[in-house]
């Protein structure tokens, strides 16, 4: 199999790579978080990239690319630390060019392509633990064919500063996908910043008007956070690109007794360590977003298989690296403390290692076990 870029993908990283490196530098980032973990103005310079609609038909105004050049994009932005969800204009671009109806589509994708419109994925409830089939939001029809949407999502990324959400409820006794602009009546929000510095707020919803995306919910949320979860194991592998290059920079400063760390043998078998988590999790990654377009089934068999390695291996690449640089490893004016953050929430994003084991267990029942 060819695992080569094409000279598109190429030129993409590239492009993704230098902005990251002259226009969202750490100085910025700090920045950024000390202003609520968003910045609508680094948003617009994602999308002027066409990053936003990367999912998104080019007779929507989009890129018209796919799962490989959106695991390209969403890495370098691993690489830079970038707080802005990206990965929900992904989402929210292809669920709604998949799913949604014709004057949904015309409404909704050009400005989401152009950045104009910032619309995220608010599917998680507090009693549903990551699974997807669990919803107590409900939405009712009203006589004229409206929909009113009653019930709450937490941790909605950038969700009180989005222009929209989509948002799982139950209708007629099934589970449907719904399009909530924010500024509607009924809808409330309470924005916070999260471990890793980015933005998320807890979404109140009581007799809200929205516009129904499908009434086959349940399957376009899987669609959806199977992309999300793709975007994360890419996210996540540039994390650990950059964290491991941090620290071998720093061991190469870093004399102890006279001489640079990087010298000591048992310091260089633990990078090597590193080294290789970081190639099996890059090698899982380009296996998720290989596994998008197939068949439902595999495709969620797939991301739960690359979410509990991917996992696994941020675990070990953020906690070497802490223990590597010593002290300044956890201060907060130091990088690698914020590059452990992001791992530690990338890890728990879309369901943790704890979750994706129990998905990947439950589709081995029969075939695991010696007499298989």
């Amino acid at each position: 199999m060819d695992f080569d870029f094409s000279d598109d993908q190429m030129q993409l990283r590239e492009a993704v790579n230098k902005w990251v490196g002259k226009g969202y530098d750490f100085t910025r980032r700090r920045g950024i978080v000390r202003a609520g973990g968003f910045s609508r103005e680094a948003y617009t310079e994602l999308a002027e990239l066409g990053l936003c609609g990367l999912y998104i038909p080019e007779a929507h105004g989009g890129m018209g690319m796919g799962p490989v050049e959106a695991m390209v994009a969403m890495e370098e932005l691993g690489r830079g630390l970038v707080l802005e969800p990206l990965a929900h204009a992904l989402i929210a671009g292809a669920v709604i060019n998949a799913w949604a109806p014709d004057a949904v589509k015309t409404a909704w994708l050009p400005r989401i392509a152009a950045g104009q419109a910032l619309v995220v994925l608010a599917h998680q409830e507090r009693a549903a633990r990551y699974r997807l089939d669990q919803c107590a939001t409900l939405a009712t029809e009203t006589k004229e064919g409206t929909w009113h949407i009653s019930g709450s999502k937490s941790v909605v990324p950038a969700g009180d500063l989005a222009d929209a959400l989509v948002v799982p409820a139950m209708a007629h006794g099934r589970q449907a996908l719904f399009l909530v602009e924010r500024t509607a009546p009924g809808v409330s929000t309470r924005g916070y910043v999260t471990q890793d510095g980015s933005r998320a707020a807890e979404l109140q919803l009581s007799k809200a008007q929205a516009t129904l995306i499908s009434m086959d919910g349940l399957a376009a949320l899987g669609h959806a956070v199977d992309i999300g979860l793709a975007a994360a194991c890419a996210e996540a592998v540039g994390v650990m690109d950059a964290t491991l290059a941090i620290t071998v920079d720093y061991m190469n400063q870093r004399k102890q007794f006279g001489v640079a760390i990087s010298s000591f043998q048992a310091l260089r078998h633990r990078v090597a360590d590193v080294k290789m988590q970081l190639e099996l999790a890059r090698s899982m990654s380009y296996y998720a977003s290989l596994k998008l377009q197939e068949p439902p089934a595999e495709r969620r068999a797939a991301m739960a298989r690359a979410k509990y390695q991917i996992g696994q291996s941020m675990r070990f690449v953020g906690q070497q690296a802490v223990q590597l640089h010593g002290g300044i490893g956890v201060t907060d004016e130091y990088i690698v403390s914020h590059c452990f953050k992001k791992l530690t929430q990338l890890e728990i994003t879309f369901g943790d290692c704890l979750h994706h084991l129990g998905e990947v267990s439950a589709r081995m029942q029969d075939t695991a076990g010696v007499f298989a």
